[in-house]
């Protein structure tokens, strides 16, 4: 109901009531509400939050949604929305944006959130200094309880970044850490060094950030702290700053198990490429599997020349040529689409694959005996009984049938196989699928109807 509500006071002359509404709906229901809507009024709307409201909204979004956002904002109000994110967070969205806008972003920053960025892009992608919080609060392990429990009250870091506290020395080499609770319990004069923990469980910048993920589920922690090379503290990483990554993991094993996480990765990579990659690499793929759609228009010519005298007998089956092509390749293209959407949302497998492809076969065969039926009578009241022979209409009816069973069957084996072969599937499928169907489709048809009108 809200959604509605939001969508429609976005007008002109209600943008007070938009602003009021918009303003009292809780941050993480107003994301939601925020992406159901185009993405004109989306700006609109956003525009209109308290500042505050405004940053917590947009730390909700995902990083592709933030730079969506982003890029269709003016520098001033995109400038007052890095300040306010963490640093970690600020990367990352860097990372999604082009990197004309991402430079142009980060030379409005100020210098302190410039220098934090900085700081972060020199690590590699992918590594736990990539991901890292520099805001944590870290104590000398010669501080006492009392006093570790007053720099606490002091901080002006968030409840999120005091998750623990770091124990470091003089020289800011990592000891452990302490988590506040221990601290209430404690003896306020105890030294910080008698009650800390965790002396051997930190990451490396530069180890990969699934270490970093690995070692907050292994030991059940909120946050792990980030040591340079030679051990000393330069941040921290929070659970939540890696719960995207162990969901990836998580889903890859199962994926993995089921059979089809190379493929998927594969299939991602390819995909990467044809969208993102060199035109010189995509015009190079795709020219290749059209040939093939080349070579099978020649070979199909064939097949019409060695069926001339049956088109020089009944010359109205000629007529029927581009229904039965179109419609067998229409439902191939119907099918290799289907089984790549279903392949991107995991809903196929190679354990699945051959009660999905017995799906496929029969809705091929159900949509071509419907079609069949009308196609064969249309093409009766039509053409009549050409040359006095009533069977081209039952030859027509028949040929559409069984190619529109082939186009499924095909449209759903041909991109299976060439994922197991290690070939795109995405450029390549469609061209095998068309001179396939095309070839043996017209041959279908001129053997039915030479056989059924009685041309030898």
């Amino acid at each position: 109901m809200r959604q509605n509500v939001l969508n429609d006071l976005l007008q002109p002359f209600a943008l007070e009531a938009a602003k009021e509404e918009a303003n009292r709906i809780p941050s993480a229901e107003l994301v939601q509400l925020l992406m159901d809507i185009e993405p004109s009024k989306r700006v609109l709307a956003f525009r209109l939050l308290d500042k505050d409201k405004a940053l917590r909204v947009f730390e909700y979004l995902r990083p592709d949604d933030q730079a969506e956002l982003i890029s269709s904002m003016e520098s001033p109000d995109v400038t007052g929305l890095l300040e306010g994110l963490d640093v970690d967070d600020r990367v990352r969205l860097f990372e999604e944006l082009p990197a004309k806008v991402a430079k142009r972003l980060m030379a409005n920053l100020s210098p302190e959130a410039r220098n934090a960025a900085n700081v972060l892009m020199n690590y590699p992608e992918g590594s736990a200094g990539r991901l890292m919080n520099l805001r944590l609060l870290a104590v000398r392990s010669t501080a006492t309880v009392g006093a570790t429990l007053a720099t606490i009250r002091e901080s002006s870091l968030e409840a999120e970044d005091l998750v623990l506290v770091f124990v470091i020395d003089e020289k800011r080499y990592y000891k452990g850490f302490v988590r506040p609770v221990w601290l209430i319990k404690a003896d306020p004069n105890q030294l910080i060094s008698d009650v800390l923990d965790g002396e051997t469980i930190a990451v490396r910048a530069v180890d990969d950030e699934l270490k970093a993920a690995h070692l907050l589920k292994t030991y059940d922690l909120p946050a792990i702290a980030v040591v340079d090379s030679e051990g000393r503290l330069i941040g921290d990483i929070t659970f939540d700053d890696v719960i995207d990554l162990v969901e990836e993991e998580a889903t890859e094993t199962i994926l993995e198990q089921a059979g089809v996480g190379g493929l998927l990765t594969r299939d991602q990579g390819w995909s990467e490429k044809l969208v993102r990659g060199p035109s010189l690499y995509a015009i190079r793929l795709r020219i290749i599997f059209l040939i093939v759609t080349l070579i099978g228009g020649f070979l199909v010519g064939g097949v019409i020349e060695r069926f001339e005298e049956t088109l020089e007998a009944v010359v109205a089956a000629a007529v029927f040529i581009p229904l039965v092509m179109d419609m067998g390749g229409n439902v191939g293209t119907q099918s290799s689409t289907i089984f790549a959407r279903g392949l991107a949302w995991n809903q196929i497998s190679p354990p699945q694959f051959m009660a999905y492809l017995l799906r496929e076969i029969r809705i091929g065969l159900v949509m071509g005996v419907v079609l069949g039926v009308i196609a064969g009578v249309v093409a009766y009241l039509w053409q009549g009984a050409p040359n006095g022979i009533p069977q081209l209409g039952l030859a027509v009816g028949l040929a559409l049938a069984l190619v529109m069973t082939l186009g499924a069957t095909l449209g759903a084996l041909l991109p299976m196989i060439m994922l197991k072969a290690g070939f795109d599937h995405g450029p390549g499928a469609d061209p095998f699928i068309t001179t396939i169907k095309d070839f043996v489709g017209l041959w279908i048809y001129f053997a039915l109807v030479g056989w059924l009108v009685g041309v030898v």
